[in-house]
């Protein structure tokens, strides 16, 4: 759904009044650190994690440790969002203090890179899903834009035609490639922060080896190696289905175009309906719109902040977009499909070959 350069135009004449917003949700005490609820969640997931570890210990030699791989793919997600809110600086009050957090969770109970988390997302957030700049659409095996399409690698283009069927068994492989890409960004990242990423790379390696070498250790290896793949892949699919729905589909912006921070932020993100369910299984990236507009306010606060925000669109004429997951998905679906046709080559086209007798 591009957005074209008239329309980006338009929408930039837009007078911004994300200033008074911004003052309401600060009067009304949305920013607010939301202590309690942030100790409460992570001791809820702290107790579920020493369960399942209790849990595989105790099994021993049976498939059902199948069942708690996958419930170990769910509670590593729900750690990384607790990471991610702490990279926002939503759970602490100061920055190092959110940094010291989040990299514990990333790095140690999570085990992907914390630092080339925040400067990815850092990236998507200024600039979302702007052509050029948000790193979250630019090429790779799948593609968001025709352009990418177009100029995809050949060997992956049938791939890309069918990308958005193809997309949600491709997440099944999105934990593995987390890990590697956060090991390889580690190992070729910038000499000036060669300390911090020689931490993060020792802490990354360690974790996973004591992961990988405990589940060997106590399962035989063909059970510790489907232990790990379901893991990896429940983790992967969690992970992706979580963050896909919020942007794709949605506007894409020009690499030259102008518009404010407020239509930029609201234009380009969707939000999943669910209430206080979808924001526990979610994250609080349900409240898209939301985190985008204020990436620190904490997630307990992002239902009140919604109606604000609502209220806000609706009265400026700027669309607010909310939609079930299921829609969500099928909404992403056939937008990948879509662009991956742009992939296709220009005679490869049935009624073409019918017509020459082919």
């Amino acid at each position: 759904m591009p957005l074209t350069a008239p329309t980006a135009r338009r929408e930039a004449r837009t007078t911004s009044t994300y200033t008074a917003l911004a003052q309401t949700v600060r009067e009304v005490g949305l920013l607010r650190r939301s202590y309690g609820y942030y100790a409460w969640t992570g001791g809820v997931l702290a107790v579920a994690l020493a369960g399942v570890v209790a849990g595989v210990v105790l099994l021993g030699d049976s498939w059902l440790q199948l069942l708690l791989a996958g419930a170990l793919g769910i509670l590593l997600t729900q750690f990384s969002f607790l990471a991610h809110e702490a990279a926002h600086r939503q759970v602490l009050t100061s920055g190092p203090a959110n940094d010291r957090l989040g990299r514990f969770l990333a790095n140690g109970v999570v085990g992907i890179s914390y630092s080339w988390w925040m400067s990815k997302h850092s990236r998507h957030h200024a600039n979302p899903n702007r052509v050029g700049k948000d790193p979250d659409i630019a090429n790779d095996t799948i593609v968001f834009t025709e352009d990418g399409a177009r100029g995809q690698r050949r060997w992956l283009r049938p791939l890309t035609r069918v990308q958005g069927w193809a997309f949600f068994p491709l997440l099944t492989l999105e934990g593995l490639n987390l890990h590697v890409t956060s090991i390889r960004s580690l190992l070729t990242g910038e000499r000036a922060e060669r300390r911090t990423r020689a931490l993060e790379l020792a802490t990354i390696a360690l974790r996973l080896t004591l992961y990988v070498g405990v589940v060997v250790w106590f399962l035989p290896l063909g059970l510790a190696a489907a232990f790990l793949g379901v893991q990896l892949a429940v983790f992967g699919v969690y992970m992706g289905a979580s963050f896909a729905p919020n942007h794709k589909g949605m506007a894409i912006i020009p690499a030259d175009s102008r518009i404010d921070f407020f239509t930029k932020q609201v234009l380009t993100s969707r939000n999943i309906r669910g209430g206080r369910v979808m924001t526990v299984l979610m994250g609080g990236l349900n409240y898209q719109i939301e985190h985008h507009l204020f990436p620190s306010m904490p997630r307990p606060h992002l239902t009140r902040a919604r109606e604000l925000v609502r209220e806000h669109c609706a009265s400026h004429g700027v669309p607010y977009t909310e939609t079930g997951l299921l829609r969500s998905y099928a909404i992403v679906v056939r937008y990948l499909n879509e662009v991956g046709l742009a992939a296709r080559d220009p005679f490869d086209c049935p009624a073409y070959h019918r017509l020459r007798g082919v």
